[in-house]
């Protein structure tokens, strides 16, 4: 099992990453669905009691990936902030720093639903926020996942995951790429997320990620 797996699509090789990204040699660029920064403080800022870190935890996680993979771009598929509370100094400042080890990436934000309410990015992060769809190449690079007439649509949102049965009643979870015909989903990256369940359906090809691997599901 090694930590990604490249397919094939619209004649454009893509590889589907263990660590919920997708990574597109050709362009070389990363593709991030649905990041949510700041989730866990905006909970935090309502009363709710919930962990410390997470916005760490993911930066870490991309700089792991940007240091893996040749990168000149990094395109976030919408949900960069999760809402106007997530607008932390706190969360910025480490936005800041981290954006401050990586001064020659061009990054580029499609809006999704909650950046919409969130509020785009301080400039001071030098990201380029862009409306959907992003034609790029085959690609219309959104965040939800409807229809394209002319591009395959490569889209977050939704936060699909396959539900693996093992023997008896036992039963594993895991985020996973929905590949379709001319639509495909990615996972989500972030770590404080939930998911929505999605089926083997005739038609589209699903990808699991989990345990530094991805394979296809039967």
């Amino acid at each position: 099992m090694t930590s990604h797996l490249s397919i094939e699509l619209e004649q454009t090789e893509l590889w589907l990453l263990a660590d919920k990204a997708i990574y597109w040699p050709q362009q070389q660029a990363l593709l991030i669905a649905d990041i949510h920064i700041g989730k866990a403080a905006a909970y935090r800022r309502l009363g709710q009691p919930v962990p410390h870190g997470t916005t760490q935890a993911n930066l870490q996680r991309l700089d792991a990936l940007l240091a893996r993979y040749r990168c000149k771009q990094l395109i976030f598929l919408g949900d960069f902030l999760h809402a106007p509370e997530s607008q932390t100094p706190a969360t910025l400042s480490q936005l800041q720093a981290w954006r401050a080890t990586h001064p020659g990436l061009a990054i580029t934000l499609i809006r999704g639903n909650h950046d919409r309410r969130a509020g785009d990015p301080p400039a001071s992060l030098e990201m380029t926020v862009v409306p959907e769809p992003l034609l790029l190449g085959p690609f219309a690079l959104q965040h939800e996942p409807e229809p394209h007439p002319t591009h395959h649509v490569l889209a977050g949102h939704l936060h699909p995951a396959f539900r693996l049965h093992g023997r008896g009643r036992q039963s594993l979870r895991l985020p996973c790429f929905c590949i379709g015909a001319r639509l495909s989903l990615l996972p989500a990256f972030g770590s404080f997320t939930g998911m929505m369940e999605v089926g083997a359906d005739p038609g589209r090809r699903l990808f699991v990620a989990g345990d530094d691997g991805v394979w296809q599901v039967a």
